[in-house]
């Protein structure tokens, strides 16, 4: 399911998939280094930089985890920076997953 936000203040619009990652399983780090979500990628090369002391374990494990939240928690962070919602679609969409927003779609 792909949501659409829009930042009414800089009229840019990102659409995002709501859901499992499947970017993010098969290629950890590197998808936030390429949305520029830089809090992600910081605490995504923390977690492999511990994991190259157990074998790759943690990372692994991370990624799988990761896999599940990620989407949801970029889509809150683009919202927390004042992305909205920009059609009926994309608002049910996100009461669907639970992804609580202020006010109405954009």
């Amino acid at each position: 399911m792909i949501v659409n936000l829009k930042n009414p203040a800089t009229n840019q619009v990102k659409q995002c998939k709501a859901g499992f990652s499947w970017t993010m399983f098969f290629f950890g780090f590197w998808v936030p280094l390429f949305r520029g979500d830089w809090k992600w990628l910081i605490i995504m090369l923390l977690l492999d930089l511990i994991g190259i002391f157990t074998f790759g374990v943690v990372t692994t494990v991370a990624n799988i985890v990761m896999s599940f939240l990620y989407n949801k928690l970029y889509i809150q962070d683009l919202i927390a920076n004042g992305f909205k919602p920009s059609d009926q679609a994309s608002v049910n969409i996100l009461q669907q997953k639970g992804i609580a927003f202020n006010g109405m779609a954009a």
